[in-house]
C-alpha cells in the first residue's frame, strides 16, 4: 500500500509539473519536473508519503521500459553503422576516463583508490534525456546528438562493471583485472544475446497471432507492455546485463514495427500511443524523483556538508576531469574531430538518475560514512553536469528558430484550414441543428469553443433526444467528411507550392485523418 501511496504522488507530480510547463516554454519541462519533485520533497505531508528511494524499483519499473523505448526508437541500421563509435565513446572512453580520474582523485586528495574508483565507476553513465534537456530549443548537428544517444545507451553497462569491479577492490583489498575483464564481457555479451534471443522469441509469438484470424490486441498489447520487465528479469536472473539485454531487445523490436506496422493498423496505433504516453511519463517521472532525492540528500547531510568542503572539491575535481577526457577524445575520434564539436561533445556528458541509482545500489556494501560521502560528492556532479552545459549551451549554440515558431506557424495553420472547412459548411443545404453542430466540431479544432459554449452543448446533449438524434445522423457525418477533405485539400495545395514546411502539414494532416476515423469508425464513436 505504501509503494501504491509513494507512485500516486510521484505521478500527480508528474502531471502537475507537465501542466505547469507548458506555461514557461522557455525552460526545458524537465527542469520543472525536476523543481517539483524538490518542492514534493520540501512539503512535509508530501514527503512523509513518498517512499525512500529503492534501487531495485527503480531500475526494474523505472529505468527497464525507458531504456527499452529509447533502443526501439533507434533503427538497427544505426547501430550497425556506428559499431566502432559506440565501442570507443561507451567502453574505451568510459575506461580510460575512469583510469585516469581514479589516480588523480586518489593522488590529490589522499582517498582510498578503490573508494576513488567507486566515484568514478558511479559518474559514468550519462542520460540521453538529461541531455535533450540542456540542449532544448537550441541547434546542435544531428551526428553529435546521435554519437551523445548511442553513448548513452550503452556506457551504463560499463558503469556498472566499473562499479562492481571497485567493490570487490575494496572489499578484499586487490584487483583482479583479468576477472574483471571477463565478467565485463560476460555481462555485455551475455545481455545482448539474452535480450535478442528473447525479443525475437517475443516477437515471433505475436507475429504468429497478428497474422492469424486468432489475434486479440489487448492480449497483444498486455505482452507487449510486459516484454522489458520480462527481458530485464530473465537476464539479471542469468547473471548478464539486464540494462543491455533491454536496450538490444529495443533495437530488435524497432525491426519488427516497421515490417508489420499494417497488418493490424488499430493494434499498431494503439502501441504508438502506449510508447509515447509511457516515454512521457517515465520521463518526467525520473526527474521528479531525482529532484525529491536531491532535496532529502541536501537536509539529510546538510552537517556533514557544512563541516568540511571535501565533498564539493571531490566532486568538482571529477566533473572537470570527465570534461576534460570528453575533449580530448572527442577532437580525436568524434564526427569532424573539430574543437567546437569536442567542447559540445563533452558538455553533452549529462548525468541523470542512472548515476543516483547506482549510488544508491551500494548503500549496504560499503561503511556508512563512505556511502555518505560518495552520495554527496555524486549530487555535486549530477548538479554540475545539467547546470554547466544549460549555461554552455545558451551562449555557444544557436536558438533553434524553427522549433521557437513551430506552434505559432501551427495555430496559424489550424486556422486557416478551418476557416476553409467552415466556409464550406456554410454553403452546403443543411438542416441549422446539424449545420450549427458541424461548425462547433470543426471550431474544436482550434479550440475556439468556449468553456459555456462547450457546457451548453454538452447540456443538450444529455438532455435533448433530438438533439442527440441529429448528431448521429447521416446528414451530419457526411458535413463532416466533406470539411475534413476540404481542409485536407488546402493543406495538400500548400505543400504541393512548397509555401510550408511539409513537417508541418504532415503533423496536421494526421490530426484530420484520425478525426475522420473517429467519424467513421464504429468502434471509435462514443455516441
Amino acid at each position: 500500500m505504501e509503494l501504491l501511496i509513494s507512485s500516486f504522488v510521484i505521478i500527480v507530480a508528474v502531471a502537475l509539473s507537465n501542466i505547469a510547463a507548458r506555461y514557461v516554454p522557455k525552460i526545458s519541462s524537465t527542469y520543472i519536473n525536476l523543481v517539483v519533485g524538490i518542492i514534493v520533497g520540501l512539503i512535509p505531508m508530501t514527503n512523509h508519503l513518498v517512499l525512500a528511494f529503492n534501487n531495485d524499483i527503480f531500475m526494474i519499473f523505472v529505468l527497464a521500459p525507458l531504456l527499452f523505448l529509447e533502443g526501439q526508437a533507434t533503427p538497427l541500421l544505426i547501430i550497425r553503422k556506428k559499431v566502432k563509435n559506440i565501442v570507443g565513446t561507451a567502453v574505451i572512453l568510459a575506461v580510460i576516463s575512469a583510469v585516469i580520474v581514479t589516480v588523480a582523485i586518489n593522488q590529490w586528495f589522499g582517498l582510498l583508490i578503490s573508494i576513488a574508483l567507486i566515484i568514478v565507476a558511479i559518474s559514468t553513465p550519462t542520460d540521453a534525456t538529461a541531455f535533450d534537456s540542456v540542449v532544448s530549443g537550441r541547434e546542435i548537428s544531428q551526428s553529435l546528438r546521435k554519437t551523445l544517444k548511442m553513448e548513452s545507451l550503452f556506457n551504463d553497462a560499463t558503469g556498472i562493471i566499473l562499479l562492481q569491479a571497485a567493490i570487490l577492490w575494496l572489499s578484499t583489498g586487490y584487483l583482479s583485472f583479468w576477472t574483471n575483464m571477463r565478467e565485463f564481457l560476460i555481462e555485455l555479451v551475455g545481455g545482448l544475446i539474452i535480450g535478442a534471443v528473447l525479443a525475437i522469441l517475443l516477437i515471433a509469438f505475436r507475429q504468429y497471432f497478428l497474422r492469424s484470424t486468432n489475434n486479440v490486441i489487448s492480449s497483444q498489447t498486455l505482452i507487449y507492455i510486459l516484454t522489458p520487465f520480462c527481458i530485464y528479469f530473465v537476464a539479471e536472473e542469468l547473471g548478464v546485463s539486464g540494462i543491455i539485454a533491454v536496450v538490444t531487445a529495443g533495437l530488435v523490436h524497432n525491426s519488427e514495427a516497421n515490417r508489420s506496422r499494417f497488418s493490424s493498423p488499430r493494434q499498431m496505433h494503439l502501441g504508438i500511443q502506449v510508447n509515447n504516453f509511457a516515454g512521457e511519463v517515465l520521463n518526467s517521472f525520473v526527474f521528479v524523483v531525482l529532484g525529491i532525492s536531491l532535496e532529502r540528500i541536501f537536509f539529510s547531510h546538510y552537517s556533514a556538508m557544512t563541516n568540511s568542503l571535501q565533498w564539493l572539491a571531490v566532486g568538482v575535481l571529477v566533473y572537470l576531469l570527465l570534461l576534460l577526457c570528453r575533449y580530448v577524445y572527442a577532437r580525436f575520434f568524434v564526427t569532424d574531430k573539430k574543437r567546437r564539436t569536442a567542447i559540445l561533445f563533452a558538455l553533452g556528458g549529462v548525468h541523470g538518475t542512472v548515476t543516483l541509482a547506482m549510488t544508491f545500489s551500494i548503500a549496504n556494501e560499503i561503511s556508512s560514512a563512505n556511502f555518505n560521502f560518495i552520495l554527496i560528492v555524486e549530487t555535486v556532479v549530477i548538479i554540475l553536469s545539467m547546470l554547466v552545459p544549460t549555461i554552455a549551451f545558451k551562449l555557444i549554440l544557436p536558438r533553434d528558430l524553427e522549433v521557437e515558431n513551430k506552434p505559432t506557424e501551427l495555430l496559424r495553420l489550424r486556422r486557416e484550414m478551418v476557416k476553409v472547412g467552415i466556409e464550406r459548411v456554410k454553403e452546403m443545404e443543411l438542416s441549422p441543428e446539424v449545420k450549427a453542430s458541424v461548425i462547433y466540431d470543426l471550431r474544436d479544432q482550434v479550440q475556439k469553443n468556449t468553456m459555456n459554449s462547450f457546457f451548453q452543448q454538452w447540456k443538450s446533449v444529455g438532455s435533448n433526444k433530438d438533439v442527440l438524434t441529429g448528431l448521429q445522423s447521416v446528414e451530419q457525418r457526411r458535413a463532416l467528411m466533406q470539411a475534413f477533405n476540404v481542409e485536407r485539400q488546402y493543406l495538400y495545395d500548400l505543400a504541393k507550392q512548397h509555401l510550408v514546411s511539409s513537417e508541418y502539414v504532415y503533423e496536421i494532416y494526421s490530426e484530420i485523418l484520425l478525426s475522420e476515423s473517429l467519424v467513421l469508425d464504429p468502434r471509435n464513436q462514443m455516441i
